[in-house]
């Protein structure tokens, strides 16, 4: 079946085709969507069958953790074993935007989710389409790169379809991101944390968050 894309205003999601995506994810299908960096494959992060086909999709290695996609820090907190103070002072000062936390997990989410690590990563991204279709879903959605796996990321459909053509049924258009760079990831270990990955966010912000 050939990809389907809909274009959607990133600033005025329309109500059917965010409702409409929606009903791809709860039946256990694959979506890319734009968020405020790149576009992302969102999927059921509870559905196993789902997983494995972002898996596929991206030809990930089933050993890296897919990101999670939240709409607010109590729809993140459910997801985590054991919340730090660290991740509550940085979700609360930064989030929405270009920040992934890393922390425990909570059983949960499948262990598949955590690339069997235990961990999970956990993003708020500052976009009005992804939080609407978290939301419409009724629960997280993934968020990983709609990429193949070592290749760019992408900030427009177009990218998305040169690199995955149809291994895609739906991908929502709302242009080009504008994004260059993908989230900042910050590991969080007890009282401790360390920038994983640098991206959009700057590490000099996370440290005035923290007041450091």
């Amino acid at each position: 079946m050939p990809v389907e894309v809909l274009k959607i205003s990133s600033e005025a999601p329309n109500r059917q085709t965010i409702d409409y995506a929606a009903s791809f994810i709860r039946r256990g299908r694959v979506v890319a969507i734009p968020t405020d960096t790149v576009y992302g494959l969102s999927a059921d992060p509870f559905n196993l069958a789902a997983i494995e086909r972002v898996f596929r999709i991206k030809g990930r290695p089933e050993s890296q953790a897919l990101p999670i996609l939240v709409n607010s820090v109590e729809q993140a907190v459910t997801l985590i074993r054991d919340v730090p103070d660290i991740f509550l002072t940085l979700a609360s000062k930064l989030w929405p935007g270009a920040l992934t936390l890393v922390v425990g997990a909570t059983h949960r989410l499948p262990l598949k989710v955590t690339g069997n690590t235990g961990n999970v990563a956990l993003r708020w991204p500052d976009s009005r389409i992804a939080s609407a279709l978290i939301e419409a879903a009724g629960g997280p959605i993934t968020g990983t790169s709609a990429n193949l796996s070592g290749y760019p990321s992408c900030t427009s459909a177009g990218a998305i379809m040169e690199q995955l053509g149809n291994r895609l049924p739906l991908i929502l258009d709302s242009g080009e991101t504008g994004g260059t760079l993908s989230s900042t990831i910050v590991r969080i270990e007890d009282d401790s944390w360390f920038v994983a990955r640098e991206g959009a966010l700057p590490e000099s912000e996370i440290r005035k968050a923290l007041g450091t």
